[in-house]
C-alpha cells in the first residue's frame, strides 16, 4: 500500500487516516472521514456517537496503529458494520513491521460479522498476517 510505503509503520493513527484519505482522493476515489454513527437504545438516540475512520461507498475502513490487533479491534469494526448495516469493512493496522489487514463482512439476516477472503468467501481457519494484498486498500 502506498501510504505504508511512504510513511512506514508506527506513527499515530490520525496520520495514516489523513494520508489514506488523500491517497484515495488522488486516485479518484471519493471517501469520507470521521463519519458519525448514531446509536439508539430502546428508540432513544444516544448522545454518544462512534466515528468511522474512513468510508468508501458502502465499505468501512477502520485504521489502527498498534503492535498487534486484538479481538477488541475486530469487535469495533463488527459493531460499526452492525450499527450501519453496511456489508463490508476493512481493518488495517499500520503499527507492525508488515502491513496487516482483514476483511469483515456483515450478514444482516443473521446479524453476523465474519472474516472473508478477497473473493468474499468466509474463512474458518484464519492466518491474519496476509488477508489483504499490498496493492489493496
Amino acid at each position: 500500500m502506498t501510504v505504508y510505503s511512504e510513511l512506514g509503520y508506527g506513527l499515530l493513527e490520525p496520520v495514516y487516516q489523513e494520508a489514506l484519505h488523500l491517497e484515495l482522493l488522488d486516485r479518484g476515489i471519493d471517501n469520507f472521514r470521521e463519519i458519525e454513527i448514531p446509536i439508539y437504545y430502546k428508540k432513544h438516540l444516544l448522545e454518544k456517537k462512534y466515528r468511522m475512520d474512513i468510508v468508501v461507498d458502502d465499505i468501512i475502513v477502520e485504521l489502527k496503529s498498534v503492535t498487534n490487533l486484538v479481538p477488541a479491534h475486530r469487535a469495533q469494526l463488527c459493531n460499526y458494520l452492525r450499527l450501519t448495516r453496511l456489508p463490508l469493512g476493512l481493518l488495517i493496522n499500520f503499527g507492525e513491521e508488515s502491513l496487516i489487514g482483514e476483511r469483515r463482512a456483515y450478514d444482516e439476516e443473521t446479524n453476523d460479522c465474519f472474516i472473508v477472503d478477497r473473493y468474499m468467501h468466509p474463512i474458518d481457519d484464519v492466518d491474519y498476517s496476509n488477508l489483504l494484498d499490498d496493492d489493496e486498500l
